[in-house]
């Protein structure tokens, strides 16, 4: 986003102005923050694809920029108004995430009716209406889905770090206004955040301890101290305390950070590396947290620069369609397909996850962003109530294999 995995172009939110010199009539865009959710979006692509044990933790990269963004605009909104305008906040989330999930969704079940196996098709249509109502990630928790081993059956299984952040953004802003508001109210913020993250590092120790970490790595309330640690770094607080470092000092903290979270990246090795789950996502999102701060104080340092030269900052601005087209292209597509195998396959799945992602971006996402006649008023709400009942009908009429039929192969990719 992070939002969700995705980027409508990151910018800074009001109460970071003052980093960049910028006037209050506008923000500022930051590639550095964008170039950060390609290259997470990369490391979760070659992780799937069998080439980055690690990239994983791209996923938590994307909740803390998920954290400190939200975090931003809610305290924009709250400073320059004195309150919340929380239905324009969620029509605001709803407008960027939802219609690029719904036609990815609406195109994968015909997809996945005529290219996959039975026991595929049959999990798609069952976990279908659970990503409509943005809770997969606890239908998965409930099924004790083994998420580590069987992830490979199921075309939506990587759509829980959505429910996860959706539901994030429906808990968060109201607390956000119950602290937020009078002298001290990011301070109060800031509080919250670090105390909830902190109560979520400790859920995650304890769940983390079972034989299946489903529940410590998907549930909202395990993964939350990556959001939470994002948010803080949005806060007056952190702003003031990296506010007076020089650019030489952001960059040789910078530098170490950025290395320190590739390696974890590269040699991490899935769900059995050491701490993982006792505080090594939390130490992960911390550095992430940190890192993202001292970008928007000095977006044009050294390491500012590189992250957000051209490509990894074209990538972050598709990144939430990537994110979200990848995984059932890569569960879809043949392996290996027209005697492409290892990298020629993965350049193959990687290839048309791109233009997939720039077809939903140019012919979606960016019409209902920039609000063409068709998305909004009238118009808008008739193509919603259309897209709503075609979504409906599809997975209606999409004849339901046997249980049982098909079998499972999971041993080609990672899971997500």
């Amino acid at each position: 986003m992070v939002p969700a995995p995705g980027g409508e172009g990151l910018k800074i939110p009001g109460p970071h102005r003052a980093y960049i010199g910028v006037s209050d009539h506008r923000r500022a865009h930051i590639g550095a923050l964008d170039g950060l959710r390609g290259l997470a979006v990369v490391a979760v692509l070659l992780f799937h694809a069998g080439w980055m044990r690690g990239g994983f933790l791209g996923v938590d990269l994307f909740f803390v920029l998920s954290g400190f963004l939200i975090t931003g605009l809610l305290l924009e909104d709250l400073g320059s108004s004195g309150r919340l305008g929380l239905m324009a906040f969620w029509g605001r989330r709803a407008r960027r995430l939802l219609p690029a999930l719904t036609v990815m969704v609406m195109s994968t079940l015909p997809l996945a009716w005529a290219f996959a196996r039975p026991d595929m098709l049959r999990f798609a249509l069952q976990d279908a209406p659970w990503v409509a109502a943005q809770s997969v990630n606890w239908h998965y928790v409930h099924e004790q889905l083994g998420y580590w081993d069987a992830a490979g059956t199921r075309l939506f299984a990587h759509l829980w770090s959505i429910g996860v952040e959706w539901q994030f953004y429906l808990a968060w802003p109201l607390l956000v206004a119950l602290a937020g508001k009078g002298p001290g109210g990011q301070r109060r913020v800031a509080f919250v955040a670090v105390a909830g993250a902190l109560i979520s590092l400790l859920l995650m120790i304890r769940l983390g301890a079972a034989v299946d970490t489903t529940r410590a790595y998907e549930g909202t309330d395990t993964r939350a101290f990556s959001l939470l640690l994002g948010a803080a770094a949005a806060t007056a607080p952190v702003r003031d305390a990296v506010a007076g470092l020089p650019r030489l000092v952001v960059d040789v903290i910078c530098v170490p950070l950025l290395c320190g979270l590739s390696v974890s990246w590269l040699l991490t090795d899935g769900e059995k590396a050491p701490g993982l789950f006792q505080g090594g996502m939390f130490a992960h999102s911390l550095g992430s947290a940190v890192l993202i701060a001292l970008l928007a104080r000095t977006p044009d340092g050294l390491v500012g620069r590189v992250v957000g030269s051209a490509v990894p900052r074209r990538l972050g601005e598709l990144s939430y369609s990537l994110y979200l087209w990848h995984w059932p292209v890569y569960l879809l597509l043949p392996r290996p397909v027209a005697g492409l195998d290892g990298w020629g396959w993965t350049i193959t799945a990687v290839g048309l996850s791109l233009l997939a992602a720039l077809v939903s971006k140019a012919a979606v996402e960016d019409p209902v962003r920039l609000r063409a006649r068709w998305a909004t008023g009238r118009r808008g709400w008739a193509t919603l109530a259309v897209a709503g009942m075609m979504a409906v009908g599809l997975w209606a009429v999409i004849p339901r294999p046997e249980p049982g039929a098909g079998t499972v192969d999971v041993s080609m990719l990672n899971q997500p």
